[in-house]
C-alpha cells in the first residue's frame, strides 16, 4: 500500500472518529436533557425529558382553592406543552450542527421527516434490465 493511500485512510479513519464522537456527544447531551415549565401563577410545575416523559408534575398545595378541575387541567396541559415545545427547541440546538447546509432542521427532524427521502436512489447496473 503506497504511503499517500495510507495517509489518505488514516486521515478518513480520523475524520469519522472525530465525527462519531461528536454525535456520543450530542446523544449524550440529549439524555441529560431535562426541562421544567411552570405557570405564571406558580401553581403548576412539569419537568419533561427527551423523549417527552413527564418526569414531575407539582402542584401547588393552593392549587384546589385557586383553579377548578377545568381550569386546573387546562394549566397543566398548558405546561405540558411549554415544556415539550422546549425540549423541541433545545435538541434542535443540540442536533443543529449535524443537519446538512442548506437542508432546513424540519426536513430532517420534523414531524412529517422522511428518511427515504435522503437515501440515495438504487443504482441501476448495465444489463438489470435484460434480467
Amino acid at each position: 500500500m503506497s504511503h499517500e493511500f495510507q495517509a489518505m485512510i488514516e486521515g478518513l479513519a480520523e475524520e469519522y472518529n472525530r465525527q462519531a464522537a461528536q454525535i456520543r456527544d450530542m446523544y449524550a447531551a440529549l439524555r441529560e436533557l431535562v426541562v421544567t415549565a411552570t405557570s405564571d401563577d406558580g401553581m403548576v410545575t412539569v419537568t419533561m425529558g427527551y423523549r417527552g416523559q413527564i418526569q414531575s408534575l407539582q402542584l401547588n398545595p393552593r392549587v384546589y382553592r385557586k383553579l377548578s378541575p377545568s381550569e386546573l387541567s387546562a394549566t397543566i396541559l398548558a405546561q405540558i406543552n411549554a415544556a415539550a415545545a422546549q425540549v423541541a427547541e433545545h435538541s434542535k440546538d443540540l442536533m443543529a450542527p449535524f443537519v446538512p447546509d442548506g437542508i432546513p432542521y424540519e426536513e430532517v427532524f420534523g414531524a412529517d421527516a422522511d428518511l427515504a427521502s435522503f437515501l440515495p436512489q438504487p443504482v441501476e447496473l448495465p444489463g438489470e434490465d435484460d434480467r
